[in-house]
């Protein structure tokens, strides 16, 4: 039982679990933002240009009375690229930037060496050069 708490409490410890639990919290506090963006604003402007806030009434009822409910799906998938436009803008760019990560196809060039190394390894190959001259 002792080794199965230790194993757990290794696992739990770990850095990427605790990184995931506080992913997990912020990701919770983050919705209340977007679901108010979303209600107060992708709404009302949704509204201005088709009428109504939201297409959840849009549906085809078949002649069994099935009901599909496109406009569910349309108002979902509207409220998804919502929350995708908001994460990209709100978090993973100013995070790139904050941690000035490279566009792809860049290549950091990487710094001279110190004067001191630049003799080092030259006397390192003087003498690698007397070596094989013997």
């Amino acid at each position: 039982m002792k080794d199965i708490l230790n194993g757990f409490k290794e696992f739990v410890m770990r850095g990427s679990v605790i990184d995931l639990a506080v992913g997990v919290v912020i990701g919770a506090a983050f919705s209340k933002i977007v679901d108010s963006l979303v209600a107060n604003f992708i709404s009302p402007l949704l509204a201005l240009l088709f009428g109504e806030p939201d297409f959840n009434h849009v549906a085809v009822v078949t002649i069994n009375g099935a009901v599909f409910r496109f406009g569910a799906i349309f108002t979902d998938l509207i409220n998804f690229l919502a929350i995708a436009a908001a994460l990209y803008f709100c978090v993973v760019l100013p995070l790139n930037k904050l941690h000035g990560l490279r566009k792809k196809g860049e290549v950091e060039e990487p710094e001279a060496p110190a004067e001191d190394v630049l003799v080092l390894q030259e006397i390192r190959d003087l003498l690698k050069a007397q070596n094989t001259n013997k």
